[in-house]
């Protein structure tokens, strides 16, 4: 048996303590599932599409209340403050600019909404591969052509539900004036809508033979983080920062990038949570070998998933299991037992 050094042996012994202690061999397993998806160009992704989307979907948003709005404008800046909210460090730099950018035209509104239905349905094909990534989906389970349209299109009319309850979010906790038993049930309505949308999102984007209740953990953890992550940026913009520290559109575009790539960070990781929740993927193990049970799945989920035509047949073993240990049937062998059943 080869020497074992000093540096080593420390990092056996965490290894060991937080493998038996299940929420810290939860949260390492959620972690080093992340890193098995390249999860940092997941993010990359989904935060580059998002960046491309929201610029059109503020466009239309103050074109239609210009248009619909036209009598009320307390109405209209209302929505506009709303909306704003979602992005706290620079949210009113970003609505503001925009409104400088329209004229409450037909124009704008034909322009902003071409350019959003493709932004869109490019944040929605960049959310399908997330999550066929983190499910580790094989090349022929995952959906073709149309099925993602449709999907894109489900995903458009999310953003609206989006946009229509934070609306009505923000009058709640403006209706009391700012009392605090009205921001604390302002605060708890938000983060049943963030998670209400997030389950959403989730069953839209996630392969339609995943269960339901396999969305939901994820779901709760996205919209609660999503919350504090508005309230932080919020209490920063309100103590902290001020007016003359915003140095035009270049601060601008740097703060929307950080806020898009913390929102989509947190989602990636979320969704991991669901994943390895759903498949008991841990615990796992700093230092191989040994593997674990949960390290072996892991690997196998990678392996299989690179199957990309039905003709082709990828078929994952380990030799490293003593003859007497049989395997586990937690530890998949084919791309068929990881395929989600046909709904």
């Amino acid at each position: 048996m080869a020497a074992v050094n000093p540096a080593e042996r420390v990092i056996r012994s965490i290894d060991r303590t937080q493998q038996r202690f299940r929420p810290t061999a939860f949260v390492f397993g959620v972690t080093k599932k992340f890193g098995d998806d390249n999860g940092g160009v997941l993010v990359a992704n989904l935060t580059y599409t998002a960046f491309v989307t929201i610029f059109p979907l503020l466009l239309v948003l103050v074109t239609i209340l210009g248009l619909v709005a036209a009598g009320s404008p307390g109405f209209r800046q209302g929505v506009v403050d709303a909306v704003a909210h979602q992005v706290p460090l620079i949210g009113k730099e970003l609505t503001g600019n925009v409104h400088q950018l329209k004229k409450s035209s037909l124009i704008g509104l034909i322009i902003g909404l071409a350019t959003l239905i493709w932004g869109t349905t490019g944040l929605a094909q960049a959310g399908l591969f997330t999550m066929e990534q983190v499910w580790n989906l094989p090349g022929p389970a995952r959906p073709g052509f149309l099925p993602r349209v449709a999907r894109s299109l489900l995903f458009l009319v999310l953003l609206g539900l989006v946009v229509a309850a934070t609306t009505l979010l923000a009058g709640l906790s403006t209706f009391g004036h700012n009392a605090l038993g009205w921001v604390i049930l302002a605060e708890a309505a938000d983060v049943t809508v963030n998670a209400g949308m997030c389950f959403i999102g989730f069953r839209i984007l996630t392969p339609r033979g995943v269960p339901w209740r396999d969305l939901l953990p994820g779901a709760v953890a996205a919209g609660i983080c999503w919350t504090v992550l508005q309230v932080l940026g919020a209490y920063l913009v309100h103590h902290f920062l001020h007016s003359d520290s915003v140095y035009g559109i270049f601060a601008t575009v740097l703060g929307l990038v950080a806020w898009l790539y913390l929102a989509a960070r947190i989602t990636v990781y979320c969704a991991e949570i669901n994943v390895v929740l759903a498949r008991r993927l841990w615990p796992r193990s700093i230092v191989q070998p040994p593997l674990t049970e949960a390290d072996r799945a892991s690997l196998a989920l990678q392996a299989l998933q690179n199957q990309r035509r039905e003709e082709q047949r990828v078929t994952v073993t380990f030799v490293d299991r003593q003859p007497d240990e049989p395997a586990s049937p937690g530890t998949p062998r084919t791309p068929d037992e990881i395929s989600p059943p046909a709904p």
